[in-house]
Formats: C-alpha cells, structure tokens, sequence
C-alpha cells in the first residue's frame, strides 16, 4: 500500500469543520485524529491545517457575518460544503496574511467542484472576491482615515466570535473590558507563541536532570511563574517523542490544572481519592507529592477513560497510584471518610478552555449550564462523605462561570461541615491574586493562560452520607 503525499490540506480541513460545526465532534479529537492519519505531512501543512481549523471554529460567528454583507443567500441557508468552504475562504482573506487572496478564492472553487458542487462554483467564486473587495476596502479606509475617525466596527459580539446569550450571561458578572480580555485571549491565533505545559515529576528525576534532558533534544524549555515544576515547552515535535516524557519525568498538563494539585499538597503517606480523573494528570500530580508513600486512587466513569489513566500510570512507573471505574455521582460507602484528600475536578462548561476548544462556546447554551451545576452539586453531596475529619477537598473547574464556581462553594459550606482553606502556603498572592487567601482563585483566560477555579475546603466535623 502506497502513502498519498499529494493530499490537499485544505481539503482534509473541510473535511475536519465539516465534522465539528456541522456535525458536533469535538474540535480537539477530530483534528488531532487528522494530524495522526496525515502524519507525513510537512511541519508547515501541519501548521497551516491546525491553524486554518482552530481558526474558523474560533472565528465562525464572524466569518458568517463577513460572508453575509456581500452574499445574496445568508451562511445559514447555504449547503453545509458551500458554507464551510465560504468560512474557510473569509479566514484565510482575514487573518492569513501569508496566503494570497486569488490563492483562497481559486482553491474554494476547486473544491467546490471536487464535493460535487460544480454547479455552485460560479456563486463560491463571487462570494470569494466579494469578500477580498470588501477586505480591501476596509484596509484602505483605515489607511485613510483621519485621526478623529474610526472604522465602524463589528458588534461587539460577533468580532470574538461570542454567542450573543452567552455574551450576555456572563455580563451579569463581567463588564465589557474583563470580557474584552476574557474573548481576546480565547482566539487562537492570539494566544502566545504556542507550545506546551509540562510538569515534572520530580520523584522520577530532578527539574535539573529533566530540564538537560530537554535541552540535549532542541527544546525551548521556560519556567512558569508561580507554577511549581512546570516549564513551558517550544521547538519539539510531539511531546510523546521527548525521552523525559517517554520515561515518565514529565506529564503534559495545562498550567492551571497542576495549581489543583499543588493547592491539594498531599502528605506522606496520605491516601487520596481524585474523583473525575482521565486521564489522570492531576492524581500523577500527587503521586508524585506522596514520593512512593500513600496511596492515590484515580477514577472516572468509562473504561476507556480508565485505560488513559493506566498508560500515564504504567509509563511513570507509580506504585502508589491505582485507576478505577467508578460513577462520581453514586456513593461508595467503602471510602466514606477514609480520605485524606479528595480532587473534584467536575465536568464543567469548559468556558475558560474555549481558547483550547474554540467549539464549546458554540455546543453550550443556559441549560446545559444549569444542568452542570446540578450534577456538580449531586456529585459534591456525595464525595464530601469521603473526606475524613480534617481531610481537604479540593473542587475545581475549568469555567470562568460563578454559578459553577464560588457559588458551587458557597453551597457546599452552607450545607456540610467544610470551610475554605487560605490557599497562601501554596499559591502566592502576587501570581494569583488576593483571593488566595480567602482559600479560592478564579484564574481568567489572559496573555495565553486558560480560565480555572480552586477552592480548598477543609472538613472540621463529622458527615453524613450525602
């Protein structure tokens, strides 16, 4: 069997949109599905068709109204192919400044006709240059325009590609510059730089040891601020072809996931219960903590999640640390307060990840949320029993959404025998802000950093079993 080397990228990315905004796969699993199957292609078609992708989810909303002003029929009444194509096509005009614009107009038509659209090449093309005309246009009038002047600009929502609802929803709790901030720094392309976290396992080998190991490959490893263990990678491959990762020095994990593990700070011999776990960064987290003490008991609800737990165990190489299915929501009366530390890292909105996975500000809506919240509070009753008297709970989410977040808390507290924790012996107030020690943070998506929420409860009486 021969490998096909001449595929078209912008193919393989119609077929990745088509797959997430027609159809509702999940951005993140179908193009890292395509970047595996089309493995052999060049660093910069690999490039080109991640940012192409992450670009127009990220931007859907306003390559519609682009697409829009200058077509006779509206983005949502085309042909999914043809309103795709069109997206793909606005993207490449608007922020891929390295690509020519006939380059984007002519290669939509090609498609067109190759999905069987030839009937529909004549209309792509003229929505194409409609698109480079009015580009065009308004770069010349920004280039003209006095200094009391101004471009009209897009509405508010749609130039971050933000549902107008969801807008409104968290201006309840935001105001128009906190929000400002919040949907610059989800757009992909504004992120900074790049790159990966990882956190070193330093029970496994020292910061030194892996940070030589990482140099002697051509990687760019810098320290994160107020992250302990944690360096920020650039200049590699694949993470999985490091040689500390292959050895299990390193894990790959957001920098705002491991402040949960660093904020539960497990003690020797503790045993440790993370509840929602796959695939299992933050219970590798205390594993690593522990030193080959103690016991960390990781579990999520399927066994196809358990599996990722148990290859990230067997590559560490933890004793001390074993993966289980186990319904969060359902109580286990074998554990009730035998917990030292118990991680709640619950399903969320994932509204502080958007920048990660642009589709979810499109898949959530107000119910979905208040469903969430629910299911938080269900899962919440029930693993609190597991907390032993003067154990720590530690509940975290990925979302900047209060109502999932220190209202959760506030609920929690109100209700069962915890109270918040100062956090100051394990995040300091100068990274994370003054809240630190009122025993919570509410991290926002800024200068590449993603949205997350830690609060640390201390259990100080007996429970019931929720």
């Amino acid at each position: 069997m021969t490998t096909d080397y001449s595929v078209n990228v912008r193919a393989v990315a119609l077929d990745v949109l088509t797959e997430v905004l027609e159809n509702g796969a999940f951005s993140h699993l179908v193009l890292r599905q395509a970047l595996s199957k089309y493995g052999y292609l060049e660093k910069s078609q690999r490039a080109f068709l991640t940012r192409l992708v992450q670009g127009c989810i990220a931007r859907k909303l306003e390559m519609d109204y682009r697409i829009d002003s200058v077509s006779s029929v509206k983005a949502e009444k085309m042909k999914p192919v043809i309103r795709t194509l069109l997206r793909m096509t606005a993207y490449q005009i608007w922020y891929m400044d390295h690509v020519p614009d006939h380059a984007a107009c002519s290669e939509a038509v090609k498609l067109a006709g190759k999905r069987g659209f030839a009937q529909l090449k004549g209309f792509v093309n003229g929505v194409s240059r409609g698109l480079c005309r009015e580009k065009q246009r308004e770069r010349a009038m920004a280039e003209t325009a006095s200094p009391k002047e101004s471009m009209p600009a897009l509405p508010f929502a749609v130039r971050y590609s933000i549902p107008a609802w969801l807008d409104a929803y968290l201006a309840d709790y935001y105001d128009e510059t906190a929000r400002e901030t919040i949907y610059r720094s989800c757009l992909k392309e504004e992120e900074h730089g790049g790159g990966v976290t990882v956190r070193c396992n330093v029970s496994k080998a020292s910061e030194h040891e892996i940070l030589k190991s990482l140099v002697s490959q051509g990687v760019e490893a810098e320290k994160i601020p107020g992250i302990q263990h944690a360096f920020h990678l650039k200049g590699y491959d694949t993470p999985d072809r490091l040689e500390a990762f292959i050895r299990g020095e390193i894990q790959v994990q957001d920098g705002s996931s491991i402040l949960a593990g660093q904020a539960a700070a497990p003690k020797p011999g503790d045993f440790c219960i993370d509840v929602c776990a796959a695939p299992g960064g933050k219970s590798l987290h205390m594993a690593d903590q522990l030193r080959g003490t103690g016991m960390v008991e990781s579990c999520d609800l399927t066994p196809q999640k358990v599996m990722l737990i148990e290859e990230n165990i067997r590559r560490c190489g933890f004793s001390n640390m074993r993966a289980m299915v186990a319904d969060a929501s359902v109580y286990r009366p074998d554990i009730a307060q035998k917990a030292d530390v118990v991680m709640a890292d619950l399903p969320c909105s994932g509204l502080g990840v958007m920048g990660r996975k642009p589709d979810i500000k499109y898949q959530m809506s107000r119910e979905k949320m208040e469903s969430l919240v629910a299911l938080q509070r269900k899962i919440l009753s029930v693993v609190q029993a597991y907390v032993k008297p003067g154990g720590v709970l530690i509940y975290s989410t990925c979302t900047i959404n209060p109502a999932e977040n220190l209202e959760n808390v506030q609920w929690l507290t109100s209700r069962y025998p915890f109270c918040l924790e100062s956090l100051e012996p394990y995040l300091s107030r100068k990274d994370f802000g003054e809240t630190v020690e009122d025993g919570y943070i509410q991290l926002l998506p800024e200068n590449g950093r993603t949205g997350f929420f830690i609060a640390r409860l201390t259990k100080f009486s007996e429970a019931g079993t929720g």
